[in-house]
C-alpha cells in the first residue's frame, strides 16, 4: 500500500514489487492519494491479501495508528519501512537505523561546514538495520512469532 501521490513512494512500491516477484510472490497494490482512501483500501485487500507492506510516507505516517487498528480489524499482518508504525500498533519493521543515519549526515555537514566539497564526499549505504517486532500485535492476529526471529530482533515491543 503506497501514497501514489509521492514519487519516492510509487518507486518504493516498484522495489517491493520487484523483491516479492524474485521470491515468488503474487502482489497485489492498493493506490492511496488522500486519507478518505485508506478505510476502502483495506475493505478491498482484506479477502485477497494475507500480509501486507506499507511503504512510508507523511500521509501514511499521519495516519499510522488509524492504519495499523484496520490492519488488526481485518486481521492483516504488516511490515514497515518505518519504526515507528510498530511503535504505534504495526506488527514489524526492519530498514535502517535512523539515528544512526543521522549521525552520519551530521558528520557530512560538518565536513562542508569545515570546507570539503560536497562532491567529494563520498555516498555511502546504511550500515545498520533495525529489525523491531510487535508481539501486542502478533497476538493480536492470533500469530506465533518464532523464537529464532524474537532472538535476531533488536528490540520487541510487549
Amino acid at each position: 500500500m503506497a501514497n501514489v501521490g509521492n514519487p519516492a513512494s510509487v518507486l518504493e512500491m516498484g522495489e517491493a514489487q520487484a523483491a516479492a516477484r524474485k521470491l515468488g510472490l503474487e502482489v497485489t497494490t492498493s493506490e492511496i492519494r488522500r486519507a478518505k482512501d485508506i478505510a476502502p483500501a483495506f475493505k478491498a485487500l482484506r479477502e485477497s491479501v494475507d500480509a501486507l507492506y506499507l511503504c512510508p510516507d507523511p500521509l501514511m505516517n499521519t495516519n499510522r495508528t488509524g492504519v495499523n487498528v484496520l490492519a488488526v480489524g481485518v486481521r492483516l499482518p504488516t511490515m514497515h519501512g518505518v519504526r515507528e508504525f510498530v511503535e504505534a500498533g504495526g506488527l514489524m519493521f526492519y530498514g535502517p537505523n535512523i539515528p544512526d543515519q543521522l549521525r552520519r549526515v551530521a558528520d557530512i555537514v560538518d565536513k562542508i561546514l569545515r570546507g570539503t566539497k560536497p562532491s567529494d564526499i563520498p555516498v555511502k549505504q546504511p550500515t545498520r538495520f533495525d529489525l523491531v517486532i510487535n508481539l501486542t500485535t502478533a497476538k493480536a492476529l492470533g500469530l506465533e512469532v518464532p523464537a529464532t526471529l524474537l532472538a535476531r530482533a533488536d528490540e520487541v515491543i510487549e
